[in-house]
């Protein structure tokens, strides 16, 4: 279980969105230079969730973000791929709904390693509860990345996701610094997300955001309100 006080805070790395119009090295930097931000900050999660890389490209990226990360208290987790999450020696891996039972991950990983999973609905939650440390319940609102999503939770659905699971849930999916109060009073121990913790200068090309300001609201909000 990931034993921690609410709220926890995951970002979750998207380098397109991170470094518009950036070649592949200066949006590698620009990725590291947040997961830096996110250590000097306190943001307890970062999950790499760069899906398109090759296998190649994504260990490096994953072990580069190991090393800025040790010996801190944020924890590198990697998205669905077991096999480079381990090699690299990251802290877990996160579980598309889909993928494979998060015990089955947890067999051939060592003591201490991360398994969280995402999912969509309550009844996802109870399935998913076997092994999981925490999951990440989403779309809770519109958001940018999923503008085409049939449907979100909303602050009803991601209560009843957090009173199904035995295991912490963060949510995601457009949730803004003013949206912060409705997670916690859903109950939910924190927040994942990308854009949340982007900047929204236009004129900046690595959009590295304020982390420091999102980490103080989110505690401001979990502080104020007392889950339902």
């Amino acid at each position: 279980m990931l034993n921690r006080t609410p709220p926890i805070l995951c970002l979750v790395t998207d380098r397109r969105r991170l470094c518009v119009g950036c070649d592949d090295a200066a949006i590698g930097r620009c990725v590291i230079a947040q997961v830096r931000e996110a250590v000097d900050a306190g943001i307890d999660l970062v999950q790499v969730r760069e899906r398109d890389l090759d296998a190649g490209r994504l260990a490096d990226l994953v072990a580069e973000a190991v090393g800025v990360a040790r010996g801190s208290a944020t924890r590198i987790v990697v998205n669905d791929r077991l096999d480079i999450a381990l090699v690299c020696g990251a802290d877990g891996v996160h579980l598309r709904a889909d993928s494979v039972p998060a015990l089955a991950a947890r067999s051939i990983a060592p003591r201490g390693f991360l398994v969280g999973r995402s999912v969509h609905a309550a009844g996802d939650a109870a399935q998913a509860a076997p092994g999981v440390d925490y999951l990440i319940a989403g779309t809770v609102f519109s958001t940018v990345s999923k503008p085409g999503a049939d449907r979100t939770l909303g602050d009803s659905g991601l209560a009843e996701v957090v009173r199904a699971s035995a295991a912490p849930v963060l949510a995601i999916g457009g949730v803004t610094i003013e949206q912060l109060p409705r997670v916690a009073a859903a109950g939910a121990a924190g927040v994942a997300g990308i854009g949340l913790f982007l900047s929204d200068a236009a004129d900046a090309q690595c959009r590295v955001g304020p982390l420091r300001a999102v980490v103080t609201a989110a505690r401001t909000a979990f502080d104020r309100l007392s889950p339902v």
